[in-house]
C-alpha cells in the first residue's frame, strides 16, 4: 500500500471565506480541532501549534503558501515527547514520528455552486510512515467535526 499522500475532499455549505477563517482563527480551530495556531498566515511565517496546553514552537514548522480564501499549505507540526505525553502516547510511537521527515498539509478551497468544496492534501510521507498512519484516521474527524461546525454551529 502506498502511504506517501493523504488526500480527502469534503463539501461544505459554506462560503470560502469562511472557510478560510475557520481553518486560521484560533476561536474557530479551538472548537473543532481542539488546537489554536498563531501565524501571520503569510509564506515562510512561523506558526505555533498549541494544543492540551502545550504550545509547539519549531522554526521549520511554517506557511508555505497562503493565497486568502482558496488555498493555504503549512508543514505539519513537531512530535516531541511533551506533545507524547498531552495525548497519552506511547513514547516509541512518538520518537518514530519525530524521525520521519516532516510532512505538509495544504488545504485547497474551490467554490462550487452555493458551497464550497474542500480538498486535503498531507503528503511528504515515506512508505509505511507512523505519521501518515495517524493522520488518515485524525484528519476525517477533524474535517467532519469543521464542516458540522460551519453547518450547524456545532462541532462534533
Amino acid at each position: 500500500m502506498d502511504n506517501t499522500e493523504f488526500v480527502y475532499t469534503t463539501y461544505i455549505n459554506t462560503t470560502a471565506e469562511a472557510l478560510w477563517e475557520a481553518l486560521t482563527d484560533p476561536a474557530f480551530t479551538s472548537r473543532y480541532w481542539g488546537a489554536t495556531f498563531e501565524s501571520e498566515w503569510t509564506p515562510g511565517a512561523s506558526m505555533s501549534w498549541t494544543e492540551g496546553g502545550l504550545k509547539t514552537v519549531d522554526p521549520a514548522q511554517v506557511v508555505l503558501e497562503a493565497e486568502p480564501p482558496y488555498r493555504l499549505a503549512y508543514t505539519w507540526h513537531t512530535f516531541t515527547p511533551e506533545f507524547g505525553e498531552v495525548h497519552g502516547m506511547n513514547p516509541e510511537v512518538v520518537a518514530a514520528m519525530a524521525e520521519e521527515p516532516r510532512s505538509k498539509v495544504a488545504f485547497d478551497v474551490a467554490p462550487h455552486e452555493k458551497i464550497v468544496k474542500l480538498t486535503v492534501t498531507h503528503d511528504g510521507f515515506e512508505p509505511e510512515s507512523t505519521v501518515h498512519a495517524g493522520i488518515s484516521e485524525g484528519w476525517p474527524l477533524i474535517l467532519s467535526s469543521l464542516k458540522s461546525l460551519l453547518e450547524t454551529g456545532q462541532a462534533l
